[in-house]
């Protein structure tokens, strides 16, 4: 099999805010968990632990917040309690926000970091609709705003406020599509990725700075899916590039340079490679017709990475002799090489068309006018 996909299986060991100031992990092992938070921010990461009385259990989640609190979700029968955990002293506080009762509710996950730092989202997937809870941010714990149709999954932010958000939505069991999500007007539904009508069609990373989106669709090869990129408002067709096709390897891209406005084909890319050997680590840009693999560093928290903006990648690692490290990697320099011989299309691939067949531009009008700032059409 080629090129098959781990996103909603394996997870990164540890989540990193937006901005990069901070991380948290559930770390221990066994019986003896806990949630653990990284300072990242300064000259040196270090680590502090926040146990409680009693360990954390192994389902539980953690997010990190852009002011050092923690927030961790835990299920406890029917019910999804959400707290906020953070440092005093010798010990750990706990601020307890609320629970969210999801009996009849067939999942409930927190949303990647909100760009704002100061919110937190959670996901509660009904058999035919889905819910956004606001998790961290209201004045009266968890707070029910949207109710998207269809059964969603994944969640990408598309802008730096975190208004807009993309989910990958299944409607009446039918096909995957992207759909951005607009929280600042109620919810408000519009469809953002279709390559072509029968294709599963899913948004795993966007850069709001240049507009780079990484996809990953079954539309070039009808029963396995590929990984293409785009550029959010663009015309152009989603392209799948051969590079990122590893035979027997699952590819997955987990951390996009920020900071290259206009310059989506310039963004440096960082992907986990699993194959039968382990895991290593790929480094990639838009405009290059290779893929870098590299060793992944030891102690690496798998899928965890953060880029700056003049392209240093950053690893969180954990080794038994430095607890709480960093490895820093770049992208080599592109080598010129001859422009390779044009491979027909096979017959029966879907051709791709362009990134949506829907009112994108309509999308980003709105995001602009609510203070949002779109990304460039590239």
């Amino acid at each position: 099999m080629t090129g098959y996909v781990i996103e909603g299986a394996l997870r990164a060991a540890l989540t990193i805010a937006a901005d990069g100031s901070y991380a948290a992990r559930l770390a221990g092992d066994g019986e003896a968990r806990f949630a653990e938070r990284w300072t990242l921010d300064g000259p040196e990461p270090y680590a502090v632990a926040l146990p409680l009385d009693q360990p954390e259990e192994a389902d539980s989640e953690v997010l990190p917040l852009a002011d050092g609190r923690v927030l961790i979700r835990r299920l406890v029968a029917d019910r999804h309690h959400v707290s906020l955990l953070y440092p005093t002293g010798p010990g750990t506080g706990q601020l307890q926000l609320g629970a969210v009762e999801t009996a009849e509710v067939c999942g409930f996950t927190l949303l990647p970091p909100s760009p704002s730092g100061s919110c937190a989202y959670a996901l509660a997937v009904g058999a035919e609709t889905t819910a956004i809870w606001l998790v961290v941010g209201s004045a009266f714990g968890p707070e029910h705003i949207a109710d998207v149709p269809g059964r969603c999954s994944g969640g990408v932010w598309l802008d730096r406020t975190g208004q807009m958000l993309a989910l990958d939505r299944s409607l009446d069991g039918g096909p995957v599509k992207t759909v951005a999500v607009d929280l600042g007007r109620g919810g408000e539904v519009t469809p953002l990725l279709q390559i072509a009508e029968a294709s599963a069609d899913r948004l795993v990373l966007a850069d709001p700075d240049s507009g780079l989106l990484l996809v990953r669709s079954d539309a070039p090869s009808p029963g396995h899916e590929r990984l293409g990129w785009g550029v959010l408002g663009s015309t152009l067709p989603v392209r799948f590039p051969e590079c990122l096709r590893l035979t027997d390897c699952a590819v997955t891209p987990f951390a996009i340079q920020p900071g290259q406005t206009l310059m989506p084909e310039s963004c440096a890319v960082a992907l986990r490679i699993d194959g039968a050997a382990g895991t290593w680590l790929g480094l990639w840009r838009p405009a290059e017709r290779q893929m870098h693999q590299l060793a992944a560093p030891q102690g690496w928290l798998t899928g965890a990475g953060l880029w700056t903006r003049d392209g240093e990648l950053q690893l969180p690692c954990a080794t038994e002799s430095v607890p709480c490290g960093i490895a820093r990697t770049s992208v080599p320099e592109p080598v010129e090489e001859p422009a390779p011989q044009t491979v027909p299309e096979p017959p029966s691939a879907a051709r791709p068309v362009p990134l949506q067949q829907a009112p994108l531009a309509g999308l980003m009008r709105r995001a602009a006018t609510a203070g949002t700032r779109a990304a460039p059409a590239g």
